[in-house]
């Protein structure tokens, strides 16, 4: 058998290798739950709670998540008066082959439209952004200077060099497998809520090199930021390295609030420090969102 057959079996099985765990990773997540006649996954869909004070609360889930992460902090906020939106960013809460077709461009165009239409319907918006959303939040909040307050909630700003590298070489890993997982056991330490989560759990090389673009622009936008802004972290965020985490708020010229929570992963609306979380987001949104 001659170089180039050789060369052809084993690319033919390399192939055959990535469309099998393309397939499965699909066919895994769709088992795992119910779907909409819009293909979407009942619970991570988009939704809206009505409030009575006027104000927009715009709310933007991190990659690969959906809405779902914001439920509780969501019912907080209508609770204070704000009318909540909560979008569905492209390629989400579908399928991970859905996922892995999904640009940053288009991300950001999502959100922006998102916070138009809410603007529509309110005297006065804030936005708050958890994970890649806090990178969206940011880059809307520099465009829109109407926007009266910021939140960022483990903001993804700073990728660690391990993505940065998967975004790079993506080319070479994405020749063998069209996923890598996603650490997402990690993101949540109540197994309780980790088991209500509707995120995909996996990352495609498109799905990487989207996250890093939109952490990039995100972290560019930081100098020019000037709302009223607050930062939260967590001491174990699985994804976000404190040193990552200081040099994000490091970017910002103007002071911000700065607050770090403890017993909970990098998913924290939902995890063990949810609730105080939402206080402190609650008792910000009261001073400066008007």
């Amino acid at each position: 058998m001659t170089i180039p057959w050789i060369v052809g079996l084993a690319t033919a099985g390399l192939i055959a290798n990535r469309a099998r765990i393309a397939r499965e990773t699909d066919a895994e997540y769709s088992a795992r739950y119910e779907f909409g006649a819009d293909g979407v996954a009942l619970g991570a869909e988009s939704f809206t709670l009505p409030g009575t004070n006027g104000i927009g609360v715009l709310l933007l889930h991190g990659s690969g998540d959906s809405p779902q992460s914001f439920r509780e902090l969501a019912r907080r906020l209508a609770d204070e008066g704000y009318t909540v939106h909560a979008p569905l960013l492209p390629g989400h809460g579908r399928s991970p082959r859905a996922f892995a077709q999904t640009t940053s461009a288009e991300y950001y165009d999502s959100a922006e439209s998102a916070l138009t239409l809410l603007q529509s319907q309110s005297r006065g918006a804030a936005i708050v952004g958890l994970s890649m959303g806090g990178a969206i939040a940011v880059r809307l909040a520099r465009e829109h200077a109407e926007v009266s307050a910021l939140v960022l909630l483990a903001p993804y700003l700073v990728p660690p060099t391990s993505i940065r590298l998967a975004a790079r070489f993506r080319w070479l890993w994405g020749a063998v497998t069209p996923y890598l997982g996603g650490r997402g056991e990690s993101s949540v330490h109540d197994s309780a809520a980790s088991l209500e989560s509707r995120a995909y759990g996996t990352f495609s090389p498109g799905a990487v090199q989207a996250l890093v673009e939109t952490a990039d622009a995100g972290y560019a936008a930081l100098p020019f930021i000037t709302q009223p802004t607050l930062v939260i972290n967590s001491r174990q965020d699985n994804r976000i390295p404190a040193d990552r985490a200081l040099k994000a708020l490091a970017g910002f010229r103007r002071p911000v609030e700065s607050h770090w929570v403890s017993g909970c992963g990098h998913v924290i609306t939902v995890d063990y420090c949810k609730d105080q979380v939402a206080t402190l987001v609650v008792q910000f949104l009261r001073r400066h969102a008007s």
